[in-house]
């Protein structure tokens, strides 16, 4: 199931959640380990809306009763590249782990911020160098799960997995009668 598209949102705050174990001793020595789980949250905000226009995007939001539905949501706004990547894109095998996969047919470029997917992955990934045609292509964060050769690079139109971050729904009606939403989201993995 897909989030509604229409109307868009007019404005999205993205963040990586990134989880360290982190300790200060009172003399200032500092002690830091990182541990795995990397996941994007990010709140999405709608400019004013009438009821005909907020009711499908509320109707759909409480159906996922909670943090309970998983669903994808394409801000339009962040899930195509910034460079200008055509082709079909390919990878060679990589380990789980890894921060770089060797690509090809990549046609023009993509830009260190671009979010990628591979098929038949749920995790979205942020490029963190600049890629021009074939070669190797470094992200953050690394690998949760292997990727296949067999498997092609998505660029356009990223589709984020992702719950609700909160159990809880409502809107303000304002002014005018107009509805003002906001909603948070957090990457499901799985």
């Amino acid at each position: 199931m897909s989030y509604p598209t229409s109307p868009a949102f007019s404005a999205i705050n993205l963040q990586s959640e990134s989880p360290t174990l982190f300790s200060e001793t009172v003399s200032g020595r500092m002690q830091s380990r990182k541990i795995g789980g990397q996941k994007w949250t990010f709140t999405a905000s709608y400019a004013p809306m009438t009821r005909t226009e907020f009711n499908p995007v509320f109707a759909y939001t409480v159906s996922q009763q909670g943090r309970y539905g998983v669903f994808t949501v394409t801000p339009s706004e962040i899930s195509s590249p910034s460079g200008t990547a055509s082709g079909t894109v390919t990878c060679s095998a990589a380990a789980a782990g890894l921060v770089s996969v060797t690509i090809a047919g990549l046609t023009g470029t993509f830009k260190a911020g671009d979010v990628i997917k591979f098929s038949g992955h749920t995790k979205v990934y942020m490029l963190t160098a600049d890629r021009a045609g074939n070669g190797a292509m470094a992200f953050t964060p690394p690998l949760i799960a292997a990727v296949q050769s067999s498997d092609t690079v998505i660029y356009n139109n990223v589709p984020f997995t992702v719950r609700l971050s909160n159990d809880i729904q409502g809107y303000k009606l304002g002014a005018g009668m107009l509805f003002r939403y906001e909603v948070d989201f957090i990457e499901a993995l799985s």
